[in-house]
């Protein structure tokens, strides 16, 4: 199985403000759904709560939580290591948050997917754990315009 970590960062790592995230990019926003449409999800009960309309259509949906049993359109599982050992050899994992999801799943992911956004919230209560260690293997870089207030890059990363 392959475990890639997709997150939008901004340059201090954060990440969400309030159980909500931080910026609205159009484009972040497609990239996510063109990587992750037919593939598994990965996320937390709190992130699984955030999403508008609950689970995202046309992926598998995993949730892990300590005490929520049941969540529609959702398998879920008390553990990361429970809810990976029901994935498939050949699945590719695809991890979208929160935080402590992210930081119990970076040691064993083999990609990350970032949205790095130039820019540094005022508020933020939510941080992505450090990837100092990782390797770039690509960058896209995207000015501002009129759909996007700030600067991005979409860049993936391989363990180094």
């Amino acid at each position: 199985m392959s475990i890639t970590i997709i997150a939008a960062v901004a340059e201090n790592r954060a990440i969400g403000f309030n159980n909500r995230l931080l910026y609205w990019l159009p484009n972040d926003l497609r990239r996510f759904k063109q990587l992750t449409m037919g593939h598994t999800i990965l996320m937390g009960r709190k992130t699984f709560e955030s999403l508008p309309n609950g689970a995202l259509p046309h992926r598998r949906n995993i949730v892990v939580s300590r005490s929520t049993r049941q969540l529609p359109g959702c398998e879920c599982f008390r553990t990361i290591s429970e809810a990976l050992a029901h994935c498939e050899e050949d699945e590719e994992v695809f991890v979208i948050g929160g935080a402590s999801i992210y930081k119990q799943t970076i040691d064993i992911a083999q990609r990350l997917c970032l949205t790095e956004i130039h820019d540094t919230p005022a508020e933020a209560d939510t941080f992505f754990p450090p990837y100092d260690d990782w390797q770039e293997s690509t960058r896209e870089c995207h000015a501002a315009d009129e759909r996007h207030q700030y600067a991005y890059d979409f860049v993936n990363y391989v363990k180094s």
